[in-house]
């Protein structure tokens, strides 16, 4: 750098001598910044080569931008000539490693060039004050200098280092932990009767891997492999393995298109078995960083209660340097399962094979996290097809029994398809600060699945409040952006990594037990996460669920008429807010359901009593048939409602958005003879807060994941056996009414009424 130097017109003066020093902080920067770059960039290359690397390569971009620059700069006669060349060449360079270095391989930083930009300036303007100072203390012997002359450069080195060390210290705290309220849900007692089903079982357990043995990459599936399998051929299946893309990950990994492994790691249960089989499969991180290997807490747990757990690799269609495929592997992703299954099947019927007879075949659940949990669906559809949808040339003969999906923070829109399923049990968990796929996308997948057998089947949702992406898999760590952008994350609203897996092996072993040992026992739970609330962390949880054994009075998808429901005629009275609508999730996206929006406001009305709204009937029910009225429910917008009691207007942030004003109603069910049973909306539990997310400390970048908050409906149950009133006297069921007349003002969203059907 000093022989650099020597030839700038900088050093020719000795006035310019901070000029000088701001060259070098400028440099510094730069290397430091690129440095970075290819650190963080995912290769097969050591991390310290490739940040070397980038570093030389942007100090030559340097030299070449700062002498072609230097040709702008005549007429600059009161500015060194030089430092204006320096200054775009600085930008240049910068510009040119954030296409690179900093680029994700899904195509992209996110963030908008002003933020990047900012932040540069401010280290731009550091590293002048900083290395400027210094270079004029060096060169002039400030302490035989007047002190008016040494004391602009003490302050701008003050100035610099400041920014310095503010921006280290912002860059690399966990945040302000935004996340919000301390509302507490539980208005029940303790389910005391059944395990808790993330104990570790009874059962020992084995682990090995299996694989093609054509992997260079892993020794586990290839040298260390316990059983050899046979490798597919992908090539009618994924287009989009072509070019650059293919180069590089064919000579890492030692195998093509037409020869993908299939490559397992398996938790088993010691004994004579059978056992039903488990599948799990990762989503889409880096392929470098091999992410089958982060379910381990998961398989080790399902194996010691029973269940043979299989984590499938798939690490060779994810996202590397060279290139994302954009969602078009996601066929291969589920057929790539189907294959899985397939040699499970092979040698549970092979009757020289240790596994002969080991396996329930007919008994299996498909769990899938990110890219995975859209892929598993896509499974358990191609499951009952005889061709390949995008290429009738593949034939299909699967026609396994799967019995459950499970959905870990799933995708939903990577494959141009969608997944209508029918028949099938099925779970989806979602943290709120997710910042990888923000949005409950496991509630469409829900939406999509229908019952029309007269078996039983359950379908259930978990927002998991201050949950995030990566954590439920161990191997992608507690951030969902990649560094250096994870030092922008508010971590420290984020629940503890093993806090959230606690939530992942509660549910996710009692959905295996409910679906496959028919421990129903466990249904519960899905419908309501505080009677388990000494088995998971504190923090807010909205369960969804619906079943089989419901009878739907209203879900607000059949017409435009607000005066007709599925099963009646609908009145209302002095409501402030009366409408039907699609909701939106927070990037103004589908969530694929039709709710019912209801607003009261009674602050400057002394009649609260006669605001309402009421279902009636088209045929009465007999109330012998029901078990329990059911609903779904969230708190709406109360910034809707307009103006306070005071006549001002009233933002969205003004009312009921600090956990203490919550919504109550009553409900009220009513006979032909006006005879009427009533409970309170908070009686089972409370209707939670609008959870407003702030994924990022700097709360101005939040934006573009879209609103800060997005209606995230909850289901709630009301056993008969709870409403007040004389049961006796009370005859065929007429009408379902809600009357608001417990909080003086407030913005509900509803959906799904119906009731539990008693079972036969």
């Amino acid at each position: 750098m000093k022989s650099f130097l020597k030839h700038t017109h900088l050093q020719s003066h000795p006035d310019n001598v901070f000029w000088a020093g701001a060259l070098n902080g400028i440099v510094v920067l730069i290397l430091f910044i690129a440095f970075l770059g290819g650190y963080f960039f995912d290769t097969a290359i050591n991390s310290y080569l490739m940040g070397a690397a980038f570093a030389l390569a942007s100090f030559l971009l340097f030299i070449f931008f700062r002498f072609l620059f230097t040709g702008l700069q005549l007429g600059l006669n009161k500015i060194p000539v030089s430092l204006f060349a320096i200054l775009l060449a600085a930008f240049a360079s910068l510009y040119l490693i954030r296409l690179g270095g900093f680029f994700f391989p899904e195509g992209g930083f996110f963030f908008p060039e002003s933020v990047y930009y900012s932040v540069i300036s401010l280290g731009v303007i550091a590293q002048v004050f900083i290395f400027g100072s210094l270079n004029y203390f060096i060169n002039n012997k400030p302490l035989k200098k007047p002190f008016r002359l040494v004391w602009p450069y003490v302050m701008l080195f003050t100035v610099g280092l400041g920014i310095d060390i503010y921006g280290i210290h912002w860059m690399t705290s966990k945040g302000d932990n935004q996340s919000g309220t301390a509302f507490q849900q539980i208005n029940v007692s303790q389910l005391t009767d059944i395990e808790n089903p993330s104990l570790t079982g009874y059962f020992s357990v084995r682990h090995f891997t299996y694989g093609s043995g054509t992997d260079k990459q892993r020794l586990e599936f290839r040298n260390h492999a316990q059983y050899r399998t046979e490798p597919v051929d992908a090539s009618s299946i994924l287009y989009a393995w072509v070019g650059s893309k293919a180069k590089w990950r064919e000579k890492f990994w030692g195998f093509g298109l037409d020869e993908f492994p299939i490559n397992g790691r398996v938790w088993m249960p010691e004994g004579e078995g059978p056992f039903p089989l488990i599948l799990i499969v990762h989503g889409n991180s880096s392929m470098e960083k091999f992410s089958d290997q982060g379910y381990a807490y998961l398989g080790e747990l399902l194996a010691s209660r029973g269940f043979i757990a299989v984590s499938v690799d798939q690490n060779f269609v994810n996202a590397t340097w060279s290139g994302d495929f954009r969602g078009q592997e996601m066929p291969v992703r589920g057929w790539l399962l189907l294959k899985h299954l397939e040699q499970w099947r092979t040698w549970n019927q092979d009757k020289l094979h240790d596994l002969f007879g080991k396996i329930k075949i007919d008994e299996i659940i498909l769990i899938g996290h990110s890219r995975g949990g859209e892929a598993v669906a896509i499974a358990a559809s191609f499951n009952a097809l005889s061709f390949f949808p995008d290429n009738a040339n593949l034939e299909f003969d699967f026609n396994f029994n799967i019995m459950g999906i499970v959905e870990i923070a799933p995708t939903d829109e990577r494959y141009f398809r969608r997944m209508t399923l029918e028949n099938i049990n099925y779970l989806s968990l979602h943290g709120s600060y997710d910042s990888d796929q923000a949005s409950f996308f496991g509630l469409r997948q829900y939406q999509r699945i229908e019952f029309t057998d007269n078996n039983y089947w359950f379908n259930a949702g978990l927002y998991i409040h201050r949950a995030n992406h990566s954590q439920f898999n161990t191997v992608w760590g507690e951030k969902d952006l990649k560094l250096p952008f994870s030092w922008l994350l508010d971590v420290n609203s984020v629940i503890a990594a093993e806090e959230q897996r606690q939530v992942a092996k509660v549910y996710i072993s009692a959905f295996a037990e409910t679906v496959l040992n028919l421990r129903k026992e466990y249904l519960p739970i899905f419908k309501n996460a505080s009677i388990i609330r000494d088995w998971m962390p504190s923090t807010i949880y909205l369960n969804n669920f619906k079943d089989s054994n419901k009878l739907v009075i209203a879900d607000f998808e059949e017409d435009i008429d607000l005066t007709t429901a599925k099963l009646g005629s609908i009145e209302a009275l002095n409501l402030k807010i009366w409408r039907e609508e699609p909701l939106q999730f927070r990037d103004m996206n589908t969530q694929e359901n039709n709710a019912l929006i209801l607003g009261w406001d009674s602050r400057a009305d002394a009649e609260r009593h006669n605001k309402s709204y009421e279902i009636i009937l088209d045929n009465p029910i007999d109330l012998q048939k029901i078990e329990s009225l059911l609903l779904s429910m969230a708190a709406g917008n109360p910034g809707e409602l307009g103006v306070n009691n005071k006549g001002n207007y009233t933002g969205e942030n003004d009312l009921n958005d600090d956990g203490k004003a919550e919504l109550n109603f009553t409900i009220q069910l009513t006979d032909a003879q006006n005879n009427r049973l009533s409970i309170s909306s908070d009686a089972i539990k409370k209707i939670a807060p609008r959870l407003k997310i702030n994924f990022m400390k700097l709360k101005s970048l939040n934006k573009y994941w879209g609103d800060s908050w997005e209606p995230s409906l909850e289901s709630f149950e009301y056993p008969l056996t709870d409403f007040d009133g004389d049961m006796e006297k009370f005859g065929k069921l007429h009408s379902i009414k809600f009357i608001f007349n417990k909080t003086d003002h407030g913005v509900l969203i509803m959906d799904n009424l119906g009731f539990s059907l008693t079972q036969s």
